[in-house]
């Protein structure tokens, strides 16, 4: 299923995997190159595993290796967590990516992933946060799904 407004996409899907084990997926920055959709990450250093909001995280981008330090502004451990990207030593420029994590039984979870620049203030980013369709979204549940066998 998939949402879309001017400037929030969401999509979202049953996956076959405890809550728990999706989130841990997530919230290890060194995972998400694995399930990113979008292809747009390239790495993360290892122990960066997110713990709280005001915490941030570094990634590594594909198209032109450049580093965003990730603001982590909500977490729930196992359920909730987004974040801000920026350029290091810089302010976010408004746009949040979150994931979200509803157990349906121990061994099913429904994971929404929204993609919400509503708040962002580059215009030059806003050709980009159009590209990210909720497609682009779905690939990444489908690559989280993958990774866990569900």
């Amino acid at each position: 299923m998939t949402e879309h407004t001017a400037t929030v996409v969401t999509s979202r899907r049953e996956i076959a995997a405890g809550a728990e084990r999706l989130f841990e997926l997530v919230a290890d920055p060194a995972q998400q190159p694995r399930w990113d959709g979008n292809d747009n990450l390239a790495e993360a250093a290892a122990n960066q595993r997110v713990r709280g909001t005001g915490e941030t995280f570094a990634m590594t981008l594909t198209h032109d290796g450049a580093v965003r330090e990730n603001h982590v502004v909500e977490f729930e451990e196992g359920r909730r967590i987004a974040w801000l990207p920026a350029e290091p030593g810089q302010e976010p420029p408004g746009h949040l990516w979150r994931w979200e994590f509803e157990p349906l039984d121990a061994g099913h979870t429904r994971v929404r992933h929204t993609y919400d620049w509503s708040g962002l203030t580059d215009p030059t980013r806003f050709d980009r946060a159009r590209a990210t369709t909720a497609d682009r979204l779905r690939a990444s549940l489908d690559r989280l799904a993958g990774i866990v066998g569900g």
